[in-house]
């Protein structure tokens, strides 16, 4: 193969590519999950507190233009919720998972080659260089 044919294959077989690849789908089926849980679970929560459980039909009119500000507010709760069960159901476990691993969730860029790498580094893992403590 020659060229562009042999250019395509390294590109699609490139492991960056397959890593984003599966990090999409995992994404998406995250997002799934979320979504779900909101709708089935969150927003009848919401509904039984506030007593309506969709605010769609909430709108005025000025001059003959509608303001569909209830479709705003049901985008809103959509939003902090999903916000919300991400945080609580994901971030918060996740990060109490790397504490119990030991992994330090403190983060500085290499001086020298600037990949991330844990502030209690003396050496980065992927330059080798030594790196100095930080300041303070």
């Amino acid at each position: 193969m020659s060229g562009p044919i042999r250019g395509f294959k390294e590109f699609v077989l490139k492991g960056d590519l397959v890593t984003v690849a599966v990090g999409l789908v995992m994404a998406l089926a995250t997002f799934a999950l979320v979504e779900a849980l909101v709708e089935d679970l969150i927003t009848p929560i919401i509904a039984a507190i506030v007593g309506e459980p969709n605010f769609g039909f909430l709108s005025f009119t000025i001059n003959g233009s509608e303001f569909r500000y209830g479709a705003f507010i049901n985008a809103a709760i959509t939003f902090v919720s999903i916000a919300a069960a991400v945080y609580f159901f994901v971030v918060v476990p996740y990060r109490a998972y790397q504490e119990r691993r030991g992994v330090s969730a403190e983060t500085r860029a290499c001086p020298e080659c600037t990949s991330t790498i844990s502030v209690d580094a003396k050496r980065c893992p992927n330059c080798t260089s030594v790196v100095a403590p930080e300041p303070g």
